[in-house]
């Protein structure tokens, strides 16, 4: 199926920490924090942290990008800042501000790798990710791309020298290992899923991809059960009703029922309804997807 929450996005996702306050953009967040560490905790930026939660939390787009405004001057040597912007040109598919924040984040995790080896290494994979995601688009460079991709596995690597059970690190791996043991033959998809859900964090992150997962292994009872589970911690998030239609609308047609059917268009329309949060490119992909489940619904009914 063709999903917001695959490929270079959902990868991205996993490269982005995550946050737990709540946002306001009439109210600036009074503090910075640590989502993923109780012990040896990093500080990061408020708006940086902002932006993210207007994401992924609240589903977002257009208040993120007013709090990675500020960030970009308030908060210059968080590269997180940068991957995120570059993730939005990617949504975006504006992809030479993709390349600029590509090279940004790459830059600044650079530097960043004195101070803070196991962040400075891991948003170097982050930069190298988006650069050849850049490649891979726009030049039609397959080879580069996968040269970019060994970049990435090798500062992962480096990372996980410096704290091999860090959660933000083995949120990123155990996204990725899942994408490899959904799509690849002779996998191990239980034992992935297992991993990810003891090793990561964020909780609703961790549970969001595990629906992903279970989604896309066609275990539809698994896959609603955690979706449910993330969006009790993220309950207004219309990228999360969309994630829930699309695995109503296909439980719906594996066993021809319509009850499903009707839900998986009541939650498309619940993330419409949230249209103006969303990229216009999204918004297109939830229409069709909307309309081919109602036409289902019409011709049971």
């Amino acid at each position: 199926m063709n999903t917001w929450l695959t490929a270079p996005k959902l990868i991205c996702v996993t490269l982005i920490s995550a946050c737990t306050l709540a946002v306001s953009l009439g109210s600036s967040p009074v503090w910075a924090g640590d989502p993923f560490r109780t012990n040896d905790v990093r500080d990061i930026p408020e708006n940086t942290e902002a932006a993210f939660e207007a994401i992924f939390k609240q589903g977002d787009y257009d208040r993120a990008l007013e709090y990675l405004a500020i960030a970009e001057k308030s908060e210059s040597s968080e590269p997180l800042a940068y991957a995120m912007r570059a993730s939005l040109a990617y949504t975006d598919q504006d992809w030479e501000t993709l390349k600029d924040y590509a090279l940004k984040t790459q830059q600044v995790a650079e530097s960043l790798q004195s101070q803070d080896s196991l962040r400075g290494n891991l948003y170097l994979a982050v930069g190298y990710f988006l650069e050849g995601a850049y490649k891979y688009k726009i030049d039609e460079q397959p080879l580069a791309a996968l040269n970019q991709l060994q970049k990435v596995f090798a500062f992962l690597d480096e990372a996980e020298k410096n704290a091999p059970e860090d959660p933000e690190l083995n949120l990123l791996k155990g996204y990725m290992e899942l994408l490899l043991a959904v799509n690849l033959p002779f996998s191990a998809p239980e034992q992935a899923i297992e991993k990810f859900q003891r090793n990561a964090a964020p909780e609703y992150l961790v549970n969001r991809g595990i629906a992903v997962a279970y989604r896309d292994l066609n275990q539809h009872d698994k896959a609603l059960d955690f979706v449910n589970r993330a969006l009790t911690a993220t309950p207004d998030n219309p990228e999360l009703f969309y994630l829930k239609a699309q695995i109503l609308l296909e439980k719906g047609q594996d066993e021809n029922n319509l009850s499903f059917l009707q839900q998986a268009v009541a939650y498309f329309d619940r993330s419409l309804a949230k249209a103006e949060q969303l990229p216009s490119s999204l918004v297109k992909q939830i229409e069709r997807e909307r309309r081919k489940a109602q036409t289902e619904v019409e011709e049971i009914d």
